[in-house]
């Protein structure tokens, strides 16, 4: 029954977020606005990692899943996707390496400010 609730909170979370994107006039998506709202509400304490661990690491245990009806909706198009194969190929790679090197900074960053807590 604690998965019912965990899962709950963070449909509540998404929920919030498609109410912003709806309210707001910026073209911000919905799971964005929740995403944000999620932590902002785990960073000031408001939620505890606790009422959510377990059913989010299960949702990131199937993730791979999740994206199976959208590399096949990808497989249908393939005729249509050969025509732009190079140029997507050619905007795909350094927008991948820059979202990793960005992504990579971050963490660094913020497991740098708890490793000097922890050493304290």
């Amino acid at each position: 029954m604690k998965y019912v609730f965990q899962f709950a909170r963070i449909v509540g979370f998404c929920l919030l977020g498609e109410v912003l994107a709806a309210v707001l006039p910026l073209p911000i998506p919905a799971s964005v606005y929740g995403l944000l709202l999620m932590a902002a509400a785990l960073r000031c304490g408001i939620l505890r990692l606790e009422q959510v661990r377990e059913a989010g690491l299960f949702l990131t245990g199937i993730f791979p899943l999740l994206f199976v009806p959208a590399a096949s909706g990808v497989m249908e198009l393939g005729s249509q996707l050969a025509e732009v194969f190079v140029p997507v190929l050619i905007a795909i790679i350094p927008i991948t390496a820059l979202v990793m090197a960005v992504t990579g900074c971050v963490a660094q960053r913020c497991t740098a400010g708890r490793e000097v807590q922890n050493h304290d």
